[in-house]
Parts: structure tokens; C-alpha cells; sequence
């Protein structure tokens, strides 16, 4: 039987999909509905018709699934950056956890049971709430033209106003507050897309949790500046926004690209420190022990389980475009199970690839002979450097470059001083020490091919694979044990309470170590 746009029927939501959309079928007809979670018994009119599937519009409930909640947010239906908040965060860690394991079995290729046995519990959070570290506004107007501030609507670039929102920390409403009266007061115009025109695009604040201190940078559509000012009104702004408690750096980004990138190349700070900082706290156990149980790790991390750990505190000073996890608390959790699997033993060479400003490869140092590491981002080499000076960090050392453009020197001593790094002008590839354990940490897209071979060519003894997209791991970790490896464990982390998005650390070992 098929079916056409604007058709009403009453469904069961039966599944969940991979952008957080309920699942329910009739006459095996399969029906995708934004906003129903599993359990659900929905009224629903078809949208998008097609031959096996259509996509539905929510109407009504008609009996509440015993996971359906009110959500934190009242624009959280309309707001395309939380997709779970309906939904019981049990149930939503329950998601996570199968959203990882269908991945490992669709697409990875492992047999059921194999990933049932290698995949561990999932790490949640306490208190799913405030966890943002990070957050980016875009600005523009509403029908009227007033100014507004808050979040895209899901598939679009249509702002939805938000006044507090209830994942970031609660002075980032009070930030966008003093721009958007600033900008009314001196009548300066939000970007527009489709002209070209207009002065600010986005707000990037960030918060460090540990520390408190606070940072805002103002994205504009313009080109640099030779006496500083950049928007009209600044010092006023300046005052207004330094008047917010901890505020401790105000920069200015200048983008003037037609693309959907968000930051330019130059940032340029207008008031107080080029940088805010924050502090992890790391705690793994070094050698084995069956007390400590991966499967429900931050309890081992307070119990303080184990015979040989790590503990150790690294401060980072963090710049308007570094890498850092936006969820410090998860973010200890991610990086001690990433240590943990690591192996390291304190004489191993480490390569930490998509390092960021350092935040993994610090932590590795307090357990390994030498790490390196590489990432594209100059500025955030530069930030991973002066974290290792400020923490004392003397075996770690960062280059730009491209991951999957490493050599190897097998000829190069890991440990030695003499012989770390070789920069070839000819070919622009950084040219590494043999690593005996690689830390690889990418974007969403995953791992480069030419990065894969890399990794199996140099043939670490194990391989840590930190992931943001299930999809895209478990077609890497298909290539890498084609090539000579073993999953031999994996635990989702939630980094993003109320999203769709979950983490995954990773072990691969060597079949022949």
C-alpha cells in the first residue's frame, strides 16, 4: 500500500533513528516523525512521500511513551540543537548505547555478539544540564527586523530566539543580552546571508568550568582594521561586557567568506587576555586491575580503585578558535579511559593526531617517554606549546601539519632529543620517530585514507581511537582490522546530554603484538 503528502494515520514509534526522529511503520510502510520517541502512539500527517518511507509531521500524542518527558527547554521542539530533550535521559543513554552498536555491526561489519561483548556501558552524566563549555549564537532579525539571538532551527538557517539556553552556562544569556542592546542602541545590522551585508554573524562565548573565566568574540563581516576599532560604539561595549563577573577576554574575529564556515584567520583581542584558561583533572590506572571496572568508570575515578595510577591536573590556556571538549566534566571521563587504554608504561612513543591545543597528549606525557603531536590549526599548536611550558611538560612536542601527511623515521631514536622531529621541505611532510602507541582523535568525518595506511604501515602496538561519529568509527575500524588489528574494547561517553551525538573511545591492538 502507499501512501501520499497529507495523509493521517496513527502509528506506533517502534524505533529511533540516527538524527533522534521516532520510527514507526504500518502495512510495513516506514514513517519517520520528528519529535516522537520510542513508545509513543502518535497521530502524524505525511509530509514527504516515497516509495517505501515517508517523513511525517508530529500532530499529536495520543499515548505518552513511558520515556517521554517534559523537555528543559521550551523551544527545544523548534530548536535544531537538542533533538532529545522529550525523551527520559536513561532512555536517551540507552539510544547512544544502541546507536553505537548498530554502527559496529551495519557498518563495521562485527559480528553481534562480538560487539555486544567489546562494547561497554555507556559513561553518562549526573546532571545533564549547564554541561557547555562552549557555544556559538548566530545573529540576525525576525520578520519585523528586530534583532534576535539564540539557535538555527534544525535543517535551516532560520534563528530560533532563545533566551537562556539550558545545556550552556547561565551567564551566556546575560552576554548575548549586552550585544543584542548594543546593537540596537547603535543600530548596527546583523550579517545577512543572502546580501552579503551586515556586521556581526556570530557570538562565540566560552566558558572554563574549572576556572570560571569567561570569553567573548565577536565574529564580523568585515576586513582587518589599522586603528582597532571594529564596531561602532566599541569601548561602550567593552565596558558592558567586561562588567560581567570572571569576564576575562573580548576578541574580535573577521570573516568576510560567503561560505557557512563560521570563524575567519584573524582574531584580534580588543580587551583583556588573548586567552581564558581551565584546568582537567586525569585519573587512570596504569596497570591492570580487576577491581576497576571500565564499564562504570567515573565511579572507579572517585573510588580511587587501582594499584599504579595517574593522577595529574593540567591547566590550558585556550584561545577564540582552539579545540576543547565543550563538556570538562565528561571530558575527564573521555580522556582517563582514553589514557587507560593507552597501555603506556613510560617509555612508549606516542603519536596524538588532531591534538588540539594538547588536552590528551598532556595527559599522555605523564605516562609515556615522548608524545607528538600534529594538528592543522597553527593557532592551536601554538596554545598546545605554551600548555606544556605552563604545566612543565618537557617530552611533548606539537607541529602543524596534516595527520595523514606523517613519515616515519624508523632510523629516529623516540626518546631522544637529538632526534625527534625532521621537517622535509620537499615533500611538507613532518617526519616522525616509529610510534609504538598512536592517540587518534579526528572531526566528524573520520580518519583520512592516507592516515589509515599511515596507521598501518607504522604498526603501533595499539591504536586509541576517539570518535564523535559512530558512522564514520566503525568504517574506520573496519579498514584497521582488515589491516592487522583487533577491537578490543570500546565505551560510549556522552559528551552531549540531550543530543544525538555520543563519543566513543576505542582500543585496537596489534594481532601479532
Amino acid at each position: 500500500m502507499t501512501y501520499e503528502k497529507g495523509d493521517i494515520l496513527t502509528i506506533d514509534i517502534t524505533d529511533m533513528g540516527i538524527n533522534g526522529e521516532g520510527i514507526g511503520k504500518i502495512n510495513g510502510y516506514t514513517l519517520f516523525v520528528k519529535d516522537a520517541v520510542i513508545g509513543d502512539k502518535v497521530r502524524v500527517s505525511i509530509m514527504k512521500a516515497k516509495k517505501s518511507y515517508a517523513y511525517a509531521h508530529l500532530d499529536e500524542v495520543i499515548e505518552a511513551s513511558q520515556d517521554r518527558v517534559k523537555p528543559l527547554c521550551p523551544k527545544a521542539k523548534a530548536c535544531g540543537g537538542c533533538q532529545l530533550q522529550a525523551l527520559d535521559y536513561k532512555a536517551q543513554l540507552s539510544y547512544k548505547q544502541s546507536k553505537v552498536r548498530n554502527d559496529l555491526i551495519r557498518i563495521g561489519g562485527f559480528d553481534p555478539e562480538y560487539a555486544t561483548s567489546v562494547l561497554k556501558p555507556i559513561v553518562g552524566m549526573e546532571n545533564p544540564i549547564r554541561y557547555r563549555g562552549k557555544s556559538q549564537f548566530p545573529i540576525g532579525r525576525d520578520r519585523e527586523g528586530h534583532i534576535v539571538t539564540g539557535f538555527y532551527a534544525g535543517h535551516s538557517h532560520n534563528i530560533i530566539p532563545i533566551d537562556d539556553c539550558v545545556i550552556g552556562a547561565e551567564e551566556y544569556a546575560q552576554i548575548m543580552d549586552k550585544v543584542a542592546e548594543h546593537m540596537r542602541r547603535y543600530d548596527i545590522a546583523p550579517y545577512d546571508e543572502a546580501s552579503g551585508t551586515g556586521l556581526i554573524r556570530h557570538v562565540l562565548v566560552r566558558k572554563g568550568y574549572n576556572t570560571g573565566e569567561l570569553m567573548v568574540c565577536l565574529i564580523l563581516n568585515r576586513g582587518p582594521s589599522y586603528d582597532g576599532m571594529y564596531i561602532t560604539g566599541q569601548g561602550e561595549l567593552i565596558r558592558s561586557l567586561s562588567s560581567v563577573e570572571n569576564m576575562t577576554s573580548v576578541s574580535v574575529n573577521l570573516n568576510r567568506s560567503r561560505d557557512n564556515v563560521i570563524m575567519g584567520e584573524q582574531t584580534h583581542t580588543i580587551w583583556g587576555k588573548e586567552c581564558i584558561e581551565d584546568c582537567l583533572r586525569i585519573s587512570a590506572d596504569i596497570t591492570d586491575d580487576d577491581s576497576c571496572t571500565l564499564s562504570d568508570f567515573s565511579k572507579d575515578i572517585d573510588a580511587g580503585c587501582g594499584i599504579d595510577r595517574l593522577d595529574r591536573e593540567i591547566t590550558y590556556e585556550i584561545s577564540p578558535r582552539s579545540f576543547y571538549q565543550v563538556n570538562p566534566i565528561q571530558t575527564e571521563k573521555l580522556y582517563s579511559l582514553a589514557l587507560k587504554y593507552a597501555g603506556l608504561t613510560g617509555s612508549e612513543t606516542v603519536w596524538d593526531l588532531y591534538c588540539g591545543i594538547g588536552t590528551i597528549s598532556l595527559f599522555l606525557a605523564g605516562a609515556a617517554g615522548h608524545v607528538f603531536g600534529v594538528e592543522i590549526v597553527p593557532e592551536a599548536i601554538e596554545d598546545a606549546k605554551r600548555n606544556a611550558a605552563k604545566n612543565g611538560i618537557d617530552n611533548a612536542d606539537f607541529y602543524v601539519g596534516k595527520a595523514e601527511d606523517i613519515a616515519v623515521n624508523e632510523d629516529a631514536a623516540g626518546n631522544s632529543s637529538e632526534a625527534l622531529i625532521d621537517m622535509s621541505s620537499d615533500t611538507d611532510k613532518i617526519i616522525l620517530p616509529k610510534p609504538d602507541v598512536i592517540v587518534v582523535d579526528p572531526p566528524r568525518k573520520g580518519c583520512d585514507t592516507a592516515l589509515i595506511d599511515t596507521m598501518l604501515r607504522v604498526e603501533p602496538k595499539r591504536i586509541v581511537y576517539v570518535s564523535c561519529d559512530p558512522a564514520t568509527l566503525s568504517r574506520d575500524l573496519k579498514l584497521l582490522c582488515d589491516g592487522g588489528y583487533t577491537l578490543s574494547e570500546a565505551t560510549p561517553v556522552d559528551m552531549f546530554p540531550h543530543t544525538v551525538h555520543v563519543e566513543t573511545v576505542v582500543l585496537l591492538s596489534r594481532k601479532d603484538a
